[in-house]
């Protein structure tokens, strides 16, 4: 030990860090480093302080890391360590001598860290208990004497007035904080302007004051002509009542909750009921000038520790109290102006009406004086690179749209115009991808026209198509491929045979032949079974990009044996609902034309990559000159190739393919070649269908 001069000059020293130093970690790293320096033959010397939950974790120690494990990572649970839960109730230092010979140390840190005695001290301040302090030797008892162990506490007495001392700083910086906060809340509630504004402040502040949350509010009109619902529902997060309740009751409210609002507004005081699951509810009155204006409903998570709401209510409670008055007033300018937009809409209703009528069409409507001039134009007009009513208002259509001058438009509008008849066709915008279908009226003073824009309708149209010419190969599959099938197989048999004639065997090559173009025969039958076929089977969840991978040397070796490149990247995406063979065969497909349609040296680039989340996407990309835009609608469509070997199958059952899977194929085309774009729907996990 040293002597007594250095031991009462370190307790000075101690004493005005613990008077003078702000930060508790540097202040007890002082009290732990003079305690090792005091008990010469102590190794180890570990504060630790409350989490919250039940627990202690290691805060402030020497030395920092023992054993590769750091104090910090150290927890205690009084739960299953028994001599903490003695120490925490009898709030007396245990000095265990042989830890062999004691039951109450836990055995693993012990075995650890090779503990033979073991010094315990709670640290405490009046009726509070701040934590606790181990000392022990690595490997070797302390032996200590009653002297040390008294030197030793008083020591920790040092440590429970400096945390006493950090915890009334922290609760004078947290008394200052709340009152600065009140505050801004005050500042901003005060540019407030409407209901919903005011609100939104008082939840963000209540956000603040428990850290987590989930808020609405209850509010309570006062009784007007308009009438409706007495109590309106605002939640921070936008949901609707009837979903806040049931989430309430799925979290385990054990009563009606209306109820606890009404008991809230009748009572005029804070309601607090315990919901399961470490969540409660708080119900806080709006009151202004005596009358509850609202009921704010709070549920707040208490998992990190059971007191931790106790502290913030009273702050809470202030938030509520600085938000009523200013509630109060924006409820009843709200309520004023609800009375001046009800007189007002009176007046302005017999206005309106005609207007109204017109303005509803969904579709484009404008008025045409007998000068081709606009005299009214509604909002739905489509109008040609971004102008406005107010710039087209007056000028004449013709001006407007030059394009349309001398087509199918000019016609029919001065037939509407001149012979006062009522014309209807349909015509497709030049300057916009757009389908219109028109419908010209004549009236005095000119022609009223209604524009439609069946953009979507045409696509239908043609995919409906698409599907019918599908349906009909179907039909005709079914009906003529066994038929056809039977007698070809039954030729090739006899060839087959036939070939094993040696009398024969100088017409092998022909047989060959034969045999050849009935398998090719064949295979278009297939290929067209497989166009017609609209059945899904064989669907299981598996990887895209695994069925790249597989046929990946397959496409290697062609792309080689045309002197072509080949560039496949693949990026993580989910699996997909997928039939391997039919996805198979459409890479294939449509890396096959991607290659025929390049010169030798260019490069074929597969890709795969997800689009938002729901989609992924398959690329086939070629360097070759792109496609006509001529025929590009074409593409697809059973029977047509502009190939002078080609089927006008491949497509066709890529399509097909497509179609069974949900996806759908869009394509890009230009000189410097062609992507097509194979988009499959994510289909949505089990659990998240719930």
């Amino acid at each position: 030990m040293v002597n007594d001069q250095s031991r009462y000059s370190r307790l000075a020293n101690i004493t005005r860090i613990v008077n003078t130093k702000l930060d508790l970690h540097e202040v007890l790293q002082q009290v732990t480093t003079a305690i090792s320096e005091e008990i010469v033959r102590c190794d180890s010397v570990g504060i630790f302080l409350p989490e919250g939950d039940g627990t202690y974790r290691g805060f402030a120690g020497k030395p920092e890391m023992m054993s590769g494990v750091t104090l910090q990572s150290q927890i205690i649970d009084p739960k299953t360590d028994n001599l903490a839960a003695e120490l925490i109730a009898t709030r007396k230092t245990i000095y265990i001598a042989d830890t062999s010979t004691d039951n109450r140390p836990d055995l693993k840190p012990v075995g650890a860290f090779q503990i033979s005695s073991l010094l315990a001290l709670p640290i405490s301040y009046e009726t509070d208990f701040m934590g606790m302090v181990f000392l022990f030797d690595y490997g070797t008892p302390m032996n200590l004497t009653q002297s040390e162990i008294e030197s030793v506490e008083a020591y920790v007495n040092m440590a429970a007035v400096a945390i006493q001392n950090a915890k009334t700083l922290n609760q004078k910086e947290k008394l200052l904080t709340e009152k600065q906060l009140l505050l801004d809340l005050s500042r901003e509630l005060s540019f407030c302007s409407t209901i919903q504004e005011s609100l939104n402040v008082c939840f963000a502040y209540l956000k603040r004051a428990f850290g987590d949350g989930n808020f609405a509010a209850h509010i309570i009109k006062p009784p007007s002509g308009k009438g409706g619902a007495p109590v309106q529902f605002h939640a921070a997060d936008g949901r609707a009542e009837q979903d806040w309740q049931e989430s309430l009751a799925t979290m385990g409210l054990p009563t009606n909750y209306p109820e606890f609002v009404t008991h809230a507004v009748s009572q005029k005081e804070p309601i607090r009921t315990d919901m399961g699951a470490h969540h409660e509810l708080l119900l806080l009155p709006m009151i202004a000038m005596g009358k509850v204006d609202g009921v704010v409903s709070a549920v707040c998570s208490c998992e990190a520790s059971e007191n931790a709401i106790d502290l913030q209510i009273p702050f809470a409670q202030a938030i509520i109290e600085a938000t009523a008055p200013v509630f109060s007033n924006l409820l009843y300018m709200d309520q004023l102006e609800g009375m001046v937009e009800e007189r007002t809409s009176e007046l302005y209703a017999a206005n309106k009406r005609v207007t109204s009528v017109i303005e509803s069409i969904t579709d484009g409507f404008f008025v045409l004086n007998k000068n081709w001039e606009y005299t009214y134009i509604n909002q739905h007009h489509f109008l040609p690179k971004g102008k406005k009513v107010d710039e087209v208002l007056g000028k004449k259509v013709w001006d407007v749209f030059p394009e349309t001058v001398n087509t199918l438009t000019y016609t029919e509008f001065h037939r509407a115009m001149n012979d006062r008849v009522t014309v209807r066709f349909e015509t497709q915008s030049d300057v916009e991808d757009f389908w219109f279908e028109v419908t010209a009226y004549p009236f005095d003073d000119g022609i009223c026209c209604m524009l439609k824009n069946i953009k979507e309708k045409k696509k239908y149209e043609k995919e409906l198509k698409r599907l019918a010419n599908l349906d009909l190969i179907g039909q005709m599959a079914a009906g003529i491929s066994h038929e056809i099938r039977n007698p070809m197989t039954t030729v090739r048999g006899f060839l087959q045979l036939m070939l094993m004639n040696e009398q024969l065997e100088p017409h092998a090559a022909h047989f060959n032949l034969m045999i050849a173009e009935l398998d090719r025969a064949n295979a278009i039958i297939t290929e067209f079974l497989s166009v017609g076929n609209t059945r899904t089977s064989d669907m299981k969840m598996m990887s895209l990009n695994a069925i790249i991978e597989d046929i990946s040397p397959l496409i290697k070796i062609d792309t080689a044996n045309q002197n072509k490149q080949i560039h496949i990247y693949t990026q993580e995406v989910p699996e997909l609902l997928l039939n391997h063979n039919e996805i198979r065969q459409l890479i294939i497909n449509l890396y096959r034309n991607g290659l025929e349609a390049m010169e030798e040296g260019q490069t074929l680039t597969i890709g795969t990559y997800p689009e938002n989340e729901n989609c992924v996407v398959l690329a086939v990309q070629d360097q070759g000159s792109g496609i006509d835009p001529a025929i590009i609608d074409k593409i697809g469509t059973p029977f047509y190739t502009t190939k002078d070997e080609g089927t006008g199958l491949g497509l066709g059952i890529c399509y097909a393919v497509a179609a069974r899977h949900n996806a759908t194929i869009t394509i890009e085309t230009g000189p410097e070649g062609t992507i097509f774009f194979t988009k499959f729907p994510v289909e949505p996990k089990p659990d998240e269908e719930q």
